[in-house]
């Protein structure tokens, strides 16, 4: 009762602020509003190497909230849930005044307030610096996290925060068992390479010899296939969300539905092995493969192979989000109103996800990594050997992982995301040390293991590059030229994925980009050649070749970098349809693959996509014909008349799902 006192007291002593360059100091509680086209923002003047950590309340309106160093350029972006609270923290790296923006979300108005909670010097000491960037997630009225470092086969640090199960007051411990999600997929990956060890079958064998009811779409996949990405199938749960089924609110799926899904897909999105397209789809077929080839189910397979002769006694595969898992962390996700809502986990995500554990268990299995008391070291060798594309370009990813390096370091490590759950687990071979991240908060930051495992292990890393303040503080992003953008102007695809493309335009001194089957987003620029995203971690750099024409670009994010080559000038421009275009659109579609009909409308000047069971999405021009909107590429087909005749429908991993017109 006190605490919810408290909250209410910070809502009334809430003061309306002005919408432009308001200080903001610890403990204030400020409020807006906002309307369409409002940026307000709030100055806070600090020291180099500060901790801050606020939160914006949305009390009626969906914003993005935005950081820039005192130079300017942004540090980062947060837009996370549609109302409650956005939470916001970062380090200082500069001296000065830095700003916090608060942006509408699109179209959105409405009223919100702001809390600066901390402002104090990063902690130097690790544990202290766990403390601090984990303090957000230490409430008695927040879902938790844990997070656990070793080294040598020891428990560095162990510490667990905030709660287990909000309904009943339990509270996080460091042995509570939580769902990892995708960080599942190595385990997957384990159980085939041990049949593979046992003689059981090979990486090369045609998938359809274990599971003969999939088709034959023109091409073989093969097991290897499978566990690297690169099968071409249909990703599964991007197609149900095609369909209308919402997993943000709980919708069952049977696994039996990965097989049927392969089944009526008409062809391969890509000829096996020439593309990675992170695919849940293959992971679920794998365990599939497994189960036929033991005689026995995946969960009893992995307890009796890998979890039991390890040692992992806290760890298992939950059959489905109906099975009790004895000891779990409920999993919560922001609710509209503010507080939280429990959702269960997603289904049929056995092979893919659907692992609990515990960071003590996690740790002995990594540690068999390099013991290989369990399996060989033939098999963690291959499982950590980046694949191979047919057009020789390496992936980044072995079997169920992620291949890369921290300043210097090689790392292994796959981050895992249930609709609330979180995980990361990340592994340091040089030095046998790792590091894991798990939490029941959707809103959880697993970037947080990184920055921990350069406090704990920065000993081993290559020195931080040290910040150039001339380079950083000689460019004003206020005084940039907004035409001088226009040489950037245009269609760029990436080397690993060429349908994968960025599009950059301008309107005015506004510059955007735009991906295949996403919306529209700003950038601003943090230099004359490279840019930052609004609404997303990532940003891009642009790439002159020696006649110092552009023709390239390189896109960082989530720690990743993929180069994009300009297309030919031919590319499609940039289309501006008028309502009678548009009113060429408008009717019913439905789509035999997924048994699913879609409503084009035309409201105003908009075409609007509708769908019974999900929110209308406003659709923008992309290209003629095309069109982007709610996470879908929509892509209009003509008869030999000119006729509208249907359209093809993308939203990432699964591509070009054809819709029939009907009316």
């Amino acid at each position: 009762m006190l605490r919810f006192f408290l909250f209410l007291t910070a809502l009334i002593l809430a003061t309306d602020v002005a919408a432009q360059d308001t200080a903001l100091e610890r403990g204030d509680a400020l409020r807006a509003s906002l309307n369409t086209g409002d940026t307000v923002r709030y100055v806070l003047d600090t020291k180099s190497d500060y901790f801050v950590r606020g939160a914006v309340d949305q009390v009626s309106v969906d914003v993005v909230v935005r950081i820039l160093r005192p130079d300017g350029r942004v540090v980062r972006t947060i837009d996370g849930p549609d109302r409650g609270l956005e939470r916001f923290q970062f380090e200082t790296d500069a001296e000065g005044a830095y700003v916090v923006e608060v942006i509408p979300d699109e179209d959105e108005t409405g009223d919100f307030v702001i809390t600066l909670d901390r402002l104090e010097p990063v902690a130097t000491d690790p544990k202290k610096l766990a403390d601090q960037l984990l303090s957000a997630y230490d409430g008695e009225d927040s879902p938790g996290a844990v997070v656990s470092v070793f080294k040598d086969g020891k428990t560095i640090f162990s510490r667990a925060y905030g709660m287990a199960n909000l309904s009943y007051g339990i509270p996080f411990e460091v042995d509570t068992r939580t769902n990892i999600g995708s960080t599942s997929k190595q385990f997957t990956a384990f159980a085939v390479m041990l049949l593979v060890e046992r003689g059981k079958l090979s990486l090369d064998d045609d998938v359809r010899e274990h599971i003969p009811e999939l088709p034959d779409l023109g091409e073989t996949v093969t097991v290897r296939h499978l566990l690297t990405h690169t099968s071409g199938y249909r990703e599964f749960l991007n197609l149900l969300r095609m369909t209308g089924r919402r997993l943000d609110h709980g919708d069952f799926i049977d696994r039996k539905e990965l097989i049927s899904i392969v089944q009526r897909q008409p062809a391969l999105q890509n000829a096996p092995g020439s593309e990675w397209n992170y695919n849940n789809t293959a992971f679920g077929l794998a365990a599939v493969i497994v189960e036929r080839i033991s005689g026995m189910t995946f969960p009893e397979f992995m307890a009796e192979n890998v979890f039991g002769p390890i040692g992992m006694t806290r760890t298992m595969v939950r059959p489905s989000p109906e099975h009790i898992v004895e000891g779990m962390a409920e999993g919560y996700t922001p609710a509209d109103d503010g507080t939280y809502r429990q959702i269960g986990d997603l289904g049929g995500a056995i092979g893919a996800g659907g692992i609990y554990t515990t960071v003590g268990d996690l740790q002995k299995w990594v540690e068999n990594f390099s013991s290989a008391k369990v399996g060989s070291k033939q098999i963690f060798e291959q499982m950590m050997t980046s694949y191979v594309l047919t057009n020789g370009d390496s992936t980044g990813y072995g079997f169920g992982l992620s291949i890369g390096e921290q300043r210097g370091l090689r790392r292994i490590q796959h981050g895992g995301a249930d609709v609330a759950h979180r995980s990361m687990l990340a592994y340091y071979p040089e030095i046998g040390a790792g590091i894991t991240t798990q939490s029941n908060n959707a809103s959880f930051d697993r970037s947080i293991a990184f920055r921990l495992a350069e406090a704990f292990f920065g000993e081993y890393m290559e020195p931080e590059e040290p910040a150039t303040d001339h380079e950083e503080t000689a460019f004003d992003p206020s005084k940039y030229d907004a035409e001088a953008f226009d040489e950037f102007v245009g269609r760029y695809a990436l080397d690993a994925r060429p349908d994968f493309i960025l599009t950059f335009s301008r309107e005015g001194d506004t510059l955007y980009t735009q991906a295949t089957g996403q919306g529209r987003l700003e950038i601003v620029p943090t230099s004359d050649s490279s840019f930052a995203l609004i609404a997303v971690e990532a940003s891009v750099t642009f790439h002159r070749n020696a006649d110092g024409e552009v023709d390239a670009l390189t896109m960082r994010q989530g720690g990743g970098e993929n180069r994009a080559t300009r297309l030919a000038d031919d590319a499609e421009e940039e289309w501006a349809p008028t309502v009678e275009d548009l009113g060429a659109f408008v009717g019913r579609y439905f789509s035999q693959e997924i048994e699913t009909f879609y409503t084009v409308t035309l409201q105003e000047d908009r075409l609007v996509l509708q769908q019974r069971r999900m929110n209308d999405a406003n659709l923008n021009a992309r290209a003629v014909d095309t069109f982007a909107g709610g996470g879908m590429e929509v892509s209009f087909e003509r008869d030999r008349n000119g006729h509208v005749i249907g359209f093809y429908m993308s939203n990432g991993r699964t591509r070009e799902v054809r819709f029939e017109r009907v009316n």
